[in-house]
């Protein structure tokens, strides 16, 4: 029997949690990846719960705000990813948000990949973290597809919140590769980090483990998006495809919304395409397609007296 040979099945496990800021700076590379293995691995997100609930709260919450709102300016200044103009709170909790994007994957890998979006931008773009269950539920209440009753139902529901309790305990599994900083340069090494309470370790958001017949990969930390292509060589030569940006508008299109650093990885051509409606931040605007700018938060009409108001 002739034709293309069957690659091995590899996995991919995205280890990150939504409130994260070096997660959502790595928007861009995963982006592009999943573009490039769509159809050809199983991708599967892992959330670690970086804000848990048994956290002490801070002695004085102004001085943690400003504390975190600094760091995510670091953060973005390697990033090149928008954050808030104003941070309202660090998040109390990432639970909410964890058991909304867990529940969503019943309803499609298109509906999920674009609420996680949307709980993302909740804190780097609003800077309102979604860090209770009404407001992950309000963040992604109008994302297409996405069926807002049964979300809720999931959400709240003993079978979801097992699952992020699983994904919680997997993240403090780390493999050996990540117990020590790798080499190289980057200022968000990835190594594994010691637990709040000081009981074990986690790994460092995101981390990305690829795993197949041949064995695994780690790709810890910030990382540039030829050490993923090279970890998935390494157990299936020749699984990825160049990866190719698609017209401006199509790119938006698919995307939804996007950064400067996600247009530049993903679209060509003249930018901005024709309707696309623009938000600004203090770190760059956020783009977003003309469906998608009747619906999200940072352009309702009650928001438009803010930072984000769209132009």
């Amino acid at each position: 029997m002739t034709g293309e040979p069957v690659a091995p099945r590899l996995e991919v496990v995205e280890y990150t949690d939504p409130l994260c800021p070096w997660s959502w700076g790595s928007e861009p590379t995963f982006r592009r990846l999943r573009q490039v293995l769509e159809g050809r691995v199983r991708w599967r997100r892992v959330y670690c719960i970086l804000f848990d609930d048994d956290d002490d709260p801070a002695p004085d919450a102004a001085a943690e705000t400003a504390w975190y709102a600094r760091y995510i300016e670091e953060v973005g200044a390697h990033t090149r990813a928008p954050y808030a103009a104003r941070l309202s709170r660090v998040a109390a909790s990432s639970w909410p948000a964890s058991l909304v994007a867990k529940a969503a994957e019943a309803q499609g890998e298109e509906v999920s990949g674009r609420a996680l979006r949307r709980l993302r931008e909740t804190v780097f773009v609003l800077g309102e973290p979604a860090d209770t269950l009404d407001l992950a539920l309000s963040a992604v209440r109008d994302v297409p597809g996405l069926d807002p009753d049964r979300l809720r139902r999931d959400a709240t529901s003993e079978a979801v919140r097992e699952k992020v309790l699983a994904d919680r305990g997997e993240a403090r599994r780390p493999v050996a590769e990540v117990l020590a900083p790798p080499p190289g340069d980057s200022p968000h090494p990835g190594a594994a980090k010691e637990t709040d309470d000081g009981t074990g370790l986690r790994y460092a958001l995101p981390t990305v483990l690829v795993r197949g017949e041949a064995g695994h990969r780690a790709v810890p930390g910030w990382r540039p998006y030829d050490e993923y292509v090279a970890a998935v060589e390494e157990l299936s030569p020749g699984l990825t495809k160049p990866a190719r940006p698609l017209p401006a508008d199509e790119a938006l299109r698919r995307h939804r919304t996007l950064t400067e650093p996600e247009r530049s990885a993903l679209a060509c051509g003249p930018w901005p395409p024709p309707g696309a409606v623009r938000a600004d931040t203090a770190n760059g605007p956020l783009w977003l397609c003309p469906s998608e700018a009747e619906v999200h938060p940072a352009t309702r009409p009650h928001d438009n007296s803010g930072p984000l108001a769209p132009r």
